[in-house]
Formats: C-alpha cells, structure tokens, sequence
C-alpha cells in the first residue's frame, strides 16, 4: 500500500511526469512481460513503483535486466526489491545514448508517459529510442498506452512499425501494449 500512497503522491504533483490515474494492475505487467519473451537481456524505462518490474522478474528470472527511474525515491525502492537487478536513477534517454551492453538483442520494456510528458522529454526520448532501436535489427520495445494509438510518433522515419500486441482491458483505465521495432 506504501507504493500506492507514493505513487498517488507524484500523480498529483507532477502528472505529466506519472501520465496514470493508478499503478499498472497484474494483468498488464503480465502482458508487458510477456512481449519481452526472447530477450537476451532487458531494460526497462520508467518502473515505477515495479509492478512491471516485478512481473519481468517472475517471467524472466535469468535474464539481465537494468532499470531506469527517474523519480529518487522509486529508484531506491526498486533497488531495495530487487537486489539482482542494476538499477539506475537517470533519464531514459541519457541511459540509452550512454548504452554500452553489447551487441545482442535488447528488448526494451517501457512505462513512460509519451503522450503526457513535456515536449523536450518526449521527443528526445522517443529519439533515443529509435537510435537505440535502430543499432540492431533484433531489438525491439514495448511499450504501453492509454489510448488506441501508437504510445509516439515516430521521427526519425528508419523502418521501424508500430504493432499493437494487446488490449489489457482489466487496467484502469484499458491499456493498449504495442511493439515497435523492424518492419
């Protein structure tokens, strides 16, 4: 319940920077963590309070994951929940530009707010993701909104498609889960 508490706290002082009216429910950490099957390694954008996270866990307990937040005081719950895994408190897109893991497949597992966050974060952000993306031809993300739409559109134009993967309609509110990654 301390997560939730925290959680409606930055919703209300920040909600550009949250983008949902409640943590993401079971039903849809299960479907995000589904779209990683595959992965050679993860990372996953704006956990949260680790409802994602938790369920990349019990999915994919074997496979390396990093996870980036951005808020302090979530980055230091998150380390403290889940000691087997890097967490780190930065920006996305400084975490995917300054990337040095290799040159395996990455799926990238994403909570961020792209249609309610300030323009500057959102479009160099979705930037950095198509970069990222565009490195490897196996790496794909996942990414969810809160609308029938494409969670961003894309910028740099570089074969990479939007795929919606599923609706989590026992999420409040409904969630799409998308895909991007090569057409």
């Amino acid at each position: 319940m301390r997560a939730v508490t925290a959680f409606m706290m930055l919703a209300f002082t920040r909600p550009t920077m949250v983008g949902a009216i409640w943590p993401s429910s079971c039903y849809l950490a299960q479907a995000m963590a589904r779209g990683a099957d595959g992965a050679q390694q993860i990372i996953e954008l704006g956990a949260g309070t680790g409802a994602i996270t938790e369920a990349l866990y019990e999915r994919h307990p074997r496979v390396p994951t990093t996870v980036v937040e951005l808020q302090p005081e979530w980055a230091g719950r998150l380390r403290q929940r889940f000691p087997g895994m890097t967490v780190l408190q930065a920006p996305a897109h400084e975490v995917l530009e300054a990337w040095c893991g290799g040159d395996e497949p990455v799926v990238l597992v994403s909570s961020l707010p792209f249609r309610s966050l300030p323009a500057r974060w959102r479009d160099g952000t979705s930037r950095a993701i198509e970069r990222f993306l565009w490195a490897h031809p196996q790496r794909r993300l996942i990414q969810y909104t809160y609308q029938p739409r494409a969670p961003f559109d894309l910028q740099l134009g570089r074969g990479l498609v939007w795929r919606r993967r599923a609706v989590v309609w026992r999420n409040v509110p409904p969630a799409w889960v998308w895909e991007l990654g090569w057409a």
